[in-house]
């Protein structure tokens, strides 16, 4: 393993989204607002549902960004303005491309049930951030057997596994999933930055204990990362070239400035949920539009 610099430990914070779930977020945080391409990362339970309440996320939109939804447990329905609903189970991917704009809602497919689930958001590149929006469901991901963790490729390539998800920088996203004592040695590529979050369990990862919550950053440099635990534990591992861009992240909005933010804010606001750039959600979610925040008094810089 090559020498690298030492680990940053960041923790998430507690983020409420649709009607009352409570999601822990990572990114963007202050210090540190991108990982590769990634932009934003939250990590949705585990947890159960009470009777007669879910996961219900109105119609909203967004702009320059990929939506990437990793679920673990339980059964999401997604509804957008392109006319897609699809129901996303345990082990798929969803990814909606947003582009020049899209919208869309997510709602728990049964109320009173189980909810686990990495929602991510990678920021398209310049020349990629206005494309035509697009949507893709993975059901069938690649997955190898580590040292008794189970590997599977999210995005990008490892181990010789490549996902078949559509990305447009370089970058990896791996689950690390153990039922019991496992170690195993993730090749790395040295000109990628990396985050190591835990989403179940206590894992040592290059060396340092992590606990639920937290998440480790890792400078480009390194060729390989230890990764080990005593019993069951998951892993969320995410990688990429530095973005190397100054971007604006508001609200669901990636951008490249103030102006640009604040005129989709406007459009949205002018028609929530009724066509024009954002067009029109399939019906089926029981929650409302969600409103755009207003930029009164703010001026947004990039990242």
């Amino acid at each position: 393993m090559t020498t690298a610099a030492a680990p940053q430990r960041y923790a998430s914070r507690i983020s409420i989204i649709g009607e009352d779930t409570p999601v822990a977020r990572a990114l963007p945080y202050r210090e540190r607002r991108t990982v590769g391409a990634w932009c934003f990362l939250d990590h949705a339970g585990p947890q159960q549902f009470a009777p007669g309440k879910g996961m219900h996320v109105g119609a909203h939109p967004h702009i320059g960004l990929q939506t990437f939804t990793w679920l673990i447990e339980g059964e999401v329905v997604h509804r957008d303005s392109l006319g897609n609903e699809q129901v996303i189970r345990p082990g798929q991917v969803n990814l909606m491309t947003a582009g020049r704009g899209i919208s869309h809602t997510e709602d728990s497919l049964h109320d009173g049930t189980r909810l686990h689930a990495a929602q991510l958001w990678i920021a398209l590149p310049k020349g990629e951030h206005e494309r035509e929006p697009a949507f893709q469901n993975y059901p069938d991901l690649p997955a190898v057997e580590a040292g008794g963790f189970r590997a599977t490729v999210l995005a990008g390539t490892a181990w010789g596994q490549t996902s078949p998800a559509t990305v447009y920088t370089p970058l990896v996203g791996i689950d690390l999933t153990a039922s019991g004592p496992a170690r195993t040695e993730v090749p790395l590529q040295a000109e990628f930055e990396y985050a190591a979050m835990v989403l179940r369990g206590e894992l040592s990862v290059g060396g340092e204990s992590v606990k639920p919550g937290e998440w480790l950053y890792f400078a480009p440099g390194r060729t390989a990362l230890e990764v080990a635990c005593d019993k069951e534990a998951q892993l969320l591992l995410l990688g990429g070239v530095p973005f190397g861009e100054d971007i604006v992240v508001w609200w669901n909005f990636v951008a490249r400035t103030h102006e640009e933010m604040a005129q989709a804010l406007a459009e949205w606001n002018a028609q929530p949920n009724m066509g024009g750039r954002f067009g029109r959600v399939l019906p089926g979610s029981q929650a409302a539009p969600l409103s755009a925040p207003s930029l009164d008094g703010v001026r947004l810089k990039g990242a």
